[in-house]
């Protein structure tokens, strides 16, 4: 039987010689805890006001169905702070080289909270921070240690199940500003090879839940859920539903997040089974991908970054998120179908991102769906709206497209995908209807049904265009089916602004 143990920390009124078993008689310091072995039902709480400084809390092991542990603050106050300062440290190894040569797989990560193999687990309520850079260290060094706020890593135990981590603080985490698929963020998990996978199985994930986080100022990854050392498993075109739940993640849910001011991506579910992401919002991402931050010499690759997307996951499912004010690099999309089958965006709102609204990205990139989506003034740069890479499908229907003058609505030198367009309102914001080839026309894309607003020219397949005149779009966006249904369904209502102020009535 289970027997419940609960562990009070205060830095400020505990004592390591006392028990730590009463708010009465705390430990102060992180490191009672980790040199405990963890037992099922276990209840760690960190008073609130207390400040961990060069601290970490690394678990190992976790609870159970019936026991769970829980990590948790109590008292009154501040949320209870762990600032690493590059503590922390343990050593990452996915056991062979990932699916890029440019990706570092091994090395040694500072984590202000790690959980290795631990399941059954709740962390709750910190403030979480590993922003000092050790002496000689420089912020885009090529080989700077990889940090982390918060680490997940499934090794030697298998599939772990129900992590859950809820109304976390987690910010000024510098980590390194290439590396992409080390634990180095705000929040990141992934798999690594057992030591022996015939005994333990395959290290994985079966539910996962981070929900209702604040991520702030990190880099590279804001929020990242499942990279896996299997990473072979996934090169087909078609993703079976087998392959996808026997070697990836399942039951992967990314809601009620905030994210800002992050160095690459986002959020990003990878090598997950119909992950879920939803009621999230990412503003002013993608920071540090550019020439004059990303500059370390040799040949690093990935200088790329989106908002919100998914990377090799089959039927991932992503709604109800806004994203807004990605930076400009080769990516810098609100959203990105990213060489996964059956990736669905809907409702969702993106405004002001400099590369653009959504990106269908290389020839594993299948079974699209873009529907009930609201995109506002997205490729600021001049970019362009829509990004089809060599993808396979992309049926885009039934959104509201608003399009600031001079960007045109496939982005230029990236129209070499297929997709569909149909059914969507496609609204020119200029002062004068657009005449040039403003959308690109190619063999793989199709327009069906569409209607164009300020717009002199339309794309000649498209035999039941609608034209219309900014007062009838501005109706057919504010209607029945538009503003008011968005608002009900996802509790954004999307700022339209002065799109409609200065528009002229369509040729």
């Amino acid at each position: 039987m289970d027997v419940k143990r609960t562990f009070y920390v205060s830095s400020f009124r505990g004592d390591d010689r006392n028990n730590g078993t009463s708010a009465e008689t705390p430990f102060r310091t992180l490191r009672s805890i980790n040199r405990q072995e963890r037992k099922p039902g276990d209840v760690i709480l960190l008073e609130r006001g207390s400040v961990f400084e060069e601290e970490y809390l690394h678990i190992f092991g976790g609870g159970s169905k019936e026991a769970p542990v829980v990590i948790d603050a109590y008292g009154e106050g501040d949320l209870p702070r762990i600032d690493a300062a590059g503590s922390g440290l343990w050593y990452q190894n996915y056991g062979a080289p990932l699916d890029a040569p440019t990706h570092v797989w091994r090395g040694y990560v500072s984590s202000a909270v790690l959980l290795y193999d631990a399941e059954y687990i709740a962390v709750r309520n910190l403030e979480i921070m590993n922003r000092v850079l050790l002496q000689g260290e420089y912020y885009n060094q090529g080989d700077l240690m990889n940090r982390t706020g918060v680490s997940v890593i499934a090794k030697d135990a298998g599939t772990l199940h129900q992590i859950e981590l809820d109304g976390l603080y987690v910010h000024d985490v510098s980590g390194n500003v290439y590396d992409k698929h080390m634990n180095n963020g705000g929040i990141y998990a992934s798999a690594l090879a057992p030591a022996d996978e015939e005994k333990t199985g395959i290290a994985r994930y079966e539910g996962l839940y981070i929900h209702h986080c604040t991520v702030e100022r990190c880099r590279r990854w804001g929020i990242a859920a499942g990279y896996t050392y299997r990473h072979g498993e996934f090169t087909s075109l078609e993703i079976p539903d087998e392959i996808a739940q026997t070697y990836g993640s399942v039951d992967v849910r990314i809601e009620h997040n905030r994210l800002r001011e992050i160095g690459g991506d986002a959020i990003t579910p990878m090598y997950c089974f119909r992950p879920l992401v939803q009621y999230n919002v990412s503003e002013h991402v993608a920071q540090d991908i550019n020439p004059a931050v990303y500059a370390e010499p040799g040949d690093r690759g990935g200088m790329v970054a989106a908002a919100i997307w998914p990377w090799k996951c089959k039927d991932a499912l992503f709604q109800y998120n806004e994203a807004a004010h990605t930076c400009f690099n080769q990516d810098g999309e609100a959203w990105d179908a990213d060489s996964g089958d059956g990736t669905v965006y809907q409702y969702n709102y993106s405004h002001d991102n400099e590369g653009g609204c959504v990106m269908f990205c290389e020839g594993e990139s299948i079974n699209n769906i873009f529907r009930h989506n609201i995109s506002v003034n997205d490729g600021l740069a001049k970019s362009g709206v829509i990004t089809p890479v060599r993808n396979q499908d992309a049926h885009i229907h039934d959104n509201t497209f608003i399009i600031a003058d001079g960007v045109p609505f496939i982005r230029t030198g990236m129209s070499e995908g297929g997709m569909l367009v149909e059914n969507n309102l496609i609204i020119h914001a200029g002062e004068e209807a657009r005449t040039e080839d403003w959308h690109h026309q190619t063999k793989k894309a199709v327009y069906r049904a569409n209607l164009y607003c300020n717009y002199a020219n339309v794309p000649d397949d498209d035999g039941e265009a609608v034209t219309a005149d900014s007062a009838e779009a501005e109706k057919r966006i504010k209607g029945e089916a538009g503003l008011d249904f968005f608002e009900e369904h996802t509790g954004i209502r999307p700022d339209i602004g002065a799109c409609f102020a200065r528009p002229k009535k369509q040729n």
